[in-house]
C-alpha cells in the first residue's frame, strides 16, 4: 500500500498551515498514496501560551480537523493527523495534544491524547514544560484500519518502550510517532529510539516530523529536528527525509512484520517476573 509521510514546518497560523497541508495531501494522493500522515501540532506550532489561547479551538470547532476530514472523504484516503493542539473543558484550562486517525469517508476512527509530557531541560538555555499547557492522556489507543491495527503515539512517547510493547502485544503491526523533536535531542536520540521501537516490537514505525525554523508571530523562536523516518520491522531505516519540507512515499506491507516476528518472536516470550 502506498503511504506518504508529510514533513512540514508549521507556523502559529492555523489557516495558513491548513492550506499548506491540504496542498501536500492532494499531491500525495495524486501520486497514489492511500494513507497520508502528518506531524505533531499540524494545526499550530507556538511557544506563546497567549497565542495558543487565542487560536486553538475545541475539537468540534477546529478548522484543521474539519478541513482534513473533508479532504480525506473527497479523496477516499486514510489520513493520520499526527496531532492537533485542542482546547479542552478541563478546569485548569490546559489543552490536549491529540492525534486523529481519519477514515476514507472522513470519519474519526480513533483519537489519542499524548500520554507523556515533555518536561525537560535540554540545555542551559532550552527548557520545555509541556505539562504547563497540555494535560496528559490516560489511555493507549489502537486504530482499526483496513490495512491493520495501528498503535498511536506522539513524540516524547517514543522514550517509553512499555507503551509500544503494550500496543504491539494488543495487535498493532504499525506504530505512528508524529513529532516536533528538539534538534538537540533529535541529533542524539531520534533515529536509534525509532529503530529500537521497531526492533523490539516487529512493527513498522512511521514518524512524520516538523522541521526547520518555524514562523512565529509571538514567543520564543522554535526550531525542530526534521528527519521524518520510516523504519521497517527488522530495524532498517527506509526513509530519512532530511531537513527540508516535503512528501515521502513508500510501500507498506504486512509481509515484513510476519517475517521479522518469525525470525525473532520476542513478543511471544514476554514473561512476568518478581522484584527487583
Amino acid at each position: 500500500m502506498k503511504t506518504a509521510l508529510l514533513q512540514i514546518s508549521s507556523s502559529d497560523d492555523p489557516a495558513e498551515n491548513l492550506n499548506m497541508v491540504r496542498a501536500m495531501v492532494a499531491d500525495a494522493a495524486a501520486q497514489g498514496a492511500h494513507w497520508v500522515l502528518t506531524p505533531e501540532v499540524t494545526n499550530c506550532l507556538s511557544t506563546s501560551t497567549t497565542r495558543q489561547r487565542e487560536l486553538l479551538q475545541h475539537e468540534e470547532d477546529d478548522i484543521t480537523l474539519a478541513g482534513l476530514r473533508a479532504q480525506a472523504a473527497e479523496l477516499g484516503i486514510w489520513l493520520l493527523i499526527g496531532s492537533l493542539g485542542i482546547k479542552t473543558h478541563d478546569p485548569d484550562g490546559r489543552f490536549a495534544n491529540r492525534s486523529f486517525m481519519i477514515g476514507p469517508q472522513g470519519q474519526i476512527v480513533a483519537r489519542y491524547d499524548k500520554i507523556h509530557m515533555f518536561d525537560v531541560q535540554v540545555t542551559e538555555t532550552e527548557t520545555f514544560r509541556e505539562s504547563a499547557n497540555y494535560r496528559p492522556g490516560q489511555r493507549a489507543v489502537l486504530a482499526e484500519t483496513d490495512f491493520g491495527k495501528v498503535g498511536m503515539t506522539i513524540c516524547y512517547d517514543l522514550r517509553f518502550p512499555h507503551l509500544h510493547a503494550a500496543l504491539a502485544q494488543a495487535g498493532a503491526t504499525i506504530l505512528t510517532v508524529p513529532a516536533a523533536f528538539s534538534p538537540v535531542t533529535g541529533a542524539a536520540h531520534w533515529e536509534p529510539l525509532l529503530q529500537a521501537r521497531a526492533i523490539e516490537t516487529g512493527c513498522w514505525v512511521l514518524a512524520p516530523a516538523q522541521t526547520g525554523d518555524h514562523k512565529l508571530s509571538r514567543g520564543k523562536p522554535r526550531r525542530t529536528h526534521g528527519h521524518s523516518l520510516v523504519v521497517a520491522p527488522w530495524g532498517e531505516v527506509l526513509i530519512d527525509a532530511g531537513t527540508n519540507p516535503g512528501i515521502h512515499i513508500f510501500d507498506l506491507d504486512d509481509k515484513s512484520v510476519t517475517e521479522a516476528r518469525r525470525r525473532v518472536p520476542s513478543l511471544t516470550h514476554v514473561r512476568a517476573f518478581d522484584g527487583p
